[in-house]
């Protein structure tokens, strides 16, 4: 039997597992990763009840609603290319006139945001004009009685509906087509799975990043280092992943969300969620468009809540931060990047930052600049996860950690076998460090514990280096205290002095 592997066809003796074709392919499945198995398909043409309006502003994208009121868009969307704004108010806009055989009405009625209704200029059916709602408001419009005159609601290129003015004019109107896979697909894990001829496996989507959006690409890279993207919620529309949700991040690169975008929410509810769009949608200014899938959409069509599914993105990212010194350089060397190096340059040296920090920016200058420091003032250190979820999200981002692998931790006070660290960021005005993951009875050597809202001095982080039965890592009772991780190598910390650096590197 013959079956594909991401789009490569290979051959296989009948009766063989999923687990046969991925070895045959070369292909490994990264641990808890989503296979997709479309095992057959069927592709017909679509036409939606949506249209592209194109206008000198740019494209609005309108959905008919199910009334009688269609049948007089379907005769009247002939004439709609060439339509002008008729007038423009705070209310609504409206183009005309069109010719309809709707029955005028002069009621006043009321109309909602993002409605589009048919009206009568003069109360004439042969001057009628369709009426596009800014804001909730009644008027006369001339509509005739069925649903107000509504027959549409707009839902793409809402924000450029208030910049319509008098000399604006449709430029054309065209009706959104739709390829639908009539396909028989599944979502698995189990690798002993039989194949059947003709099966098309995918193990992975791979993405192509935009060069105009250096910080959005980076975060994107950030997102998936673990060459997983996560899913966190899914749609009709696009898949999410919410990894690194809440984290701020630049609007850059504006385009539609066209299938296959991956856009990131750069600003109001959702900052920091990446989305796959898995149908067309037009641009809005809250998503930075930062890559586009290349290849494996059914994967992501396929995928569900609390999926995983292995991703592969072009260019891979550029991240030294963490490495060996010498190491950097035969990675950069085989770049063919220019290597610079500001600090230690010790053989037990490690790189702690890199400038630039992204890989786009670096691989247009061709050229990075490390620091680097002594390896005994960078501690490896494990995060409790499942322990203390709340608090690592402030904890990584004060320290950095949710899109590098290395992040600084200013040394504050250090007393007894105490230290004491104060983030460089201060993050608990929007950040909620609730009591989670207290301890009982016993604080450990070397666990790292973060001063929780129950004590004035919240967001402190500390570390002890004996065991103690009455204090938390941070100073604080443990009523006050979560402890979110340990230190892997808490010998480093007996030498450090007040006002120091420690760099912390998460060992996932």
């Amino acid at each position: 039997m013959k079956v594909s592997v991401n789009g490569a066809e290979i051959s296989l003796e009948d009766g063989l597992t999923l687990r046969d074709a991925l070895d045959t392919a070369g292909v490994i499945a990264p641990e808890g990763a989503t296979v997709g198995i479309v095992k057959g398909r069927e592709e017909v043409e679509r036409v939606t009840d949506s249209y592209w309006l194109n206008t000198t502003k740019g494209k609005l994208r309108i959905e008919l609603i199910d009334t009688g009121l269609q049948a007089i868009w379907h005769e009247a969307v002939r004439q709609i290319p060439g339509l002008q704004v008729r007038w423009s108010d705070v209310a609504a806009v409206t183009f005309g006139p069109v010719s309809t055989r709707i029955a005028p009405s002069r009621r006043v009625e009321e109309y909602d945001r993002w409605e589009v209704a048919f009206g009568a200029g003069g109360f004439e059916a042969d001057k009628s004009q369709i009426v596009f709602s800014r804001k909730r408001h009644s008027a006369a419009y001339g509509s005739p009685a069925e649903n107000r005159g509504v027959f549409a609601t707009v839902v793409g290129g809402k924000d450029l509906l208030g910049r319509l003015e008098i000399g604006d004019s449709i430029l054309d109107v065209e009706p959104i087509v739709e390829w639908a896979a009539l396909s028989d697909k599944m979502a698995t894990q189990d690798l002993s799975l039989p194949l059947t001829d003709g099966m098309e496996i995918y193990t992975r989507f791979d993405v192509d990043l935009n060069e105009s959006a250096p910080q959005g690409a980076e975060f994107f890279l950030a997102a998936t280092r673990d060459g997983v993207f996560t899913v966190g919620g899914t749609s009709s529309s696009f898949a999410s992943t919410d990894v690194l949700l809440g984290e701020r991040i630049e609007f850059e690169n504006r385009e539609p969300r066209s299938e296959g975008a991956v856009t990131i929410r750069t600003s109001g509810r959702g900052l920091g969620r990446i989305f796959i769009y898995k149908a067309d949608r037009t641009s809005i200014p809250g998503h930075s468009m930062v890559g586009k899938v290349r290849s494996g959409m059914d994967l992501v069509k396929l995928a569900e809540s609390g999926m995983k599914l292995a991703v592969k993105v072009n260019p891979e990212r550029i991240m030294l931060m963490g490495l060996p010194l010498k190491e950097a350089e035969e990675i950069a060397q085989v770049q063919g990047i220019g290597f610079e190096v500001e600090g230690h340059t010790g053989d037990d040296a490690v790189v702690v930052e890199q400038k630039p920090v992204t890989t786009m920016q670096i691989l247009k200058e061709r050229k990075v600049v490390v620091t680097s420091i002594p390896s005994d003032r960078m501690v490896a250190i494990e995060l409790y996860d499942d322990l203390a979820p709340k608090t690592l999200d402030y904890f990584r981002h004060v320290v950095g950690l949710k899109e590098k692998p290395v992040g600084p931790l200013p040394v504050y006070f250090v007393y007894e076998n105490t230290v004491l660290f104060k983030p460089a960021i201060s993050a608990t005005s929007y950040k909620e460090i609730l009591p989670e993951n207290k301890p009982d009875e016993l604080v450990r050597a070397g666990e790292i514990g973060v001063t929780n809202q129950a004590a004035k001095n919240a967001g402190l982080v500390g570390v002890k280096l004996v065991d103690d039965t009455r204090y938390g890592p941070s100073g604080e009772k443990f009523l006050a205290t979560n402890i979110v991780g340990r230190i892997l190598e808490p010998d480093k910390l007996r030498s450090v002095r007040e006002e120091e650096t420690v760099y912390v590197l998460e060992v996932r």
